[in-house]
């Protein structure tokens, strides 16, 4: 089987991110972490209707219950006000190391923002974590040991969380406790290399898959929940970034991607950077907001 992608936003980001699904007003929303900016795409259109620019650069953001983004900008995390651009501090992370960012981070089922830090530099060590910031603005720091944080996602039932890191290519499954947040039981779900699409970014369909956006290789991975892979899926980029389902039904997915620094790459590929569609004939989950439980 493949899955046929069309150009959804020709936008040639730097680099692409945290494509979030807002069902409530029918918007696409996507983090251009270099550009420092966070887009909201009107569904019904097709267009970029607004955008938000930061001083440093916006890893990863959510919705909040409240109708305003919970933002993690380079060390901290904070509420956003989209309308008044107001912040209200919740948490500063790894403030004191210079060469870590936050990453990839996403609400989770119990009302709180889970992220992760990576290591800025090359050759990446592990220095960076994962952590939870909670609505009352409590952090906790889950793990350490990371390079590249990355592929947060959680089962339909709210009780398996996933989470990978793309220096060394794992992606690893918890048993989680949607009432408590509490994330136990940490087991080796996936390894994946270079040939094999190094995870990036990763969401859940509602039959419990695994969908995992192969950055090394230009691909978007599928796994069952017991860690089988039914699908490698080429796409028309080599650096696609993360997957998002969407639309008025969550049928459609939607796929950020960032421009590589290859200039063989990117003329082979003039579109890397952009947004892209396909239809993979399942449904997406609803999206968990900041501050309200599952």
């Amino acid at each position: 089987m493949s899955l046929a992608f069309t150009c959804l936003i020709d936008g040639r980001y730097a680099l692409g991110e945290c494509p979030t699904w807002d069902e409530t007003t029918g918007t696409l929303y996507f983090v251009d972490i270099k550009g420092k900016t966070i887009h909201a795409l009107d569904w019904r259109t097709k267009a970029i209707h607004a955008s938000w620019t930061f001083d440093r650069e916006v890893g990863s953001f959510g919705l909040a219950a409240d109708g305003r983004f919970v933002v993690a900008e380079w060390d901290e995390v904070y509420l956003f006000d989209p309308a008044t651009r107001a912040r209200e501090h919740l948490a500063s992370i790894e403030a004191d190391l210079p060469f870590t960012r936050l990453n990839d981070g996403k609400v989770g089922p119990d009302g709180a923002f889970w992220v992760g830090t990576m290591d800025i530099r090359t050759p990446r060590e592990p220095v960076g974590g994962l952590y939870r910031v909670g609505p009352d603005g409590s952090l906790t720091r889950i793990i350490g040991d990371l390079r590249v944080s990355n592929g947060l996602a959680w089962s339909p039932d709210g009780r398996t969380m996933y989470h990978a890191d793309s220096g060394p290519g794992w992606i690893d499954t918890w048993d989680f406790d949607p009432a408590t947040g509490e994330a136990f039981n940490r087991r080796r779900f996936a390894q994946l290399v270079t040939e094999t699409g190094r995870p990036d970014g990763g969401t859940v369909d509602g039959d419990g898959n695994y969908w995992s956006a192969g950055v090394s290789a230009g691909l978007l991975n599928c796994f069952a929940p017991d860690g089988t892979q039914i699908g490698a899926y080429a796409v028309p980029v080599p650096r696609p970034t993360m997957p998002c389902f969407c639309g008025p039904d969550l049928s459609d997915l939607a796929l950020t991607s960032l421009r590589p620094d290859d200039a063989a790459a990117l003329e082979a590929a003039p579109q890397s950077g952009s947004l892209f569609h396909t239809v993979p004939g399942v449904r997406g989950l609803p999206t968990y907001r900041f501050g309200a439980r599952a």
